[in-house]
């Protein structure tokens, strides 16, 4: 079976992460004794053997939703955000004054890649609504590559999922004073638990949830995770997939 947790699994996490799968393994009673680190996402999520994942809204509207089973979504602590929901901070160095659109027209937008809600879906439709369109782009491959790009020049403005940004802030300050949270794009659902189609749902997030309450206040805070409620498949699906990088004429 496989149990992964790897999309908020920075190293200064890990414990916690590694704690939280200890409460959920021993509130099901099974599972593997170790979460799975280092694999491909996409064969870990369409796996037979997945016992639970952690996935992007985009991918699991676009490519999952009917191939999995969703188990729940986690509310985390963000600022001004319904719950089970979340949303990117646009991100610019902190000595860069100029806004959205002088930043649209003149520079370089980093995202991690096509088939990311908070890095690439939500920023376009942040932009599409304020009529502007990326005109430069560069694809890092992940949110914490994207940040490196804005702080060492090689681009000028990103999307980044909130959380991503709040959990590296917390740990790299230094290098977080370098950059600003200028702007914000539209809540959305935010990433999903789920598991292989023929698993039992509702016991696994009968697990999450007893796992979630009885982790340390430390824990807790750390993963800035509150609990666990449900938001219907609907709601994911009804958001519309974003346009690829080279509709835009760009690659």
């Amino acid at each position: 079976m496989i149990a992964s947790l790897g999309m908020y699994d920075m190293p200064h996490l890990q414990g916690a992460h590694d704690r939280l799968w200890g409460g959920i393994r021993d509130a099901l009673g099974y599972g593997p004794a170790q979460l799975t680190r280092g694999g491909d996402p996409w064969a870990e999520w369409l796996s037979p053997d997945l016992l639970l994942a952690q996935t992007c809204g985009l991918p699991y509207r676009a490519r999952l939703h009917d191939r999995v089973a969703l188990v729940a979504t986690p509310d985390y602590d963000l600022p001004d955000c319904p719950r089970g929901h979340y949303f990117s901070y646009l991100i610019r160095r902190r000595e860069d004054t100029r806004d959205l659109k002088a930043l649209v027209d003149q520079g370089v937008m980093a995202f991690n890649e096509p088939l990311s809600q908070s890095g690439w879906a939500a920023p376009v439709a942040h932009l599409v609504g304020q009529n502007l369109r990326p005109k430069r782009l560069l694809q890092t491959g992940a949110h914490l590559a994207s940040v490196s790009a804005v702080l060492d020049g090689s681009a000028d403005y990103a999307a980044i999922d909130a959380l991503t940004y709040l959990l590296w802030a917390q740990q790299d300050m230094d290098a977080a004073a370098f950059l600003t949270a200028f702007d914000r794009t539209t809540p959305t659902p935010t990433l999903p638990y789920i598991t292989s189609a023929s698993r039992d749902v509702a016991a696994l997030a009968r697990a999450i949830s007893t796992a979630i309450k009885a982790l340390s206040d430390e824990d807790r805070l750390d993963l800035r995770l509150r609990g666990l409620i449900h938001i219907p498949t609907e709601d994911y699906l009804r958001l519309p997939l974003p346009p690829a990088p080279d509709e835009f004429g760009i690659t």
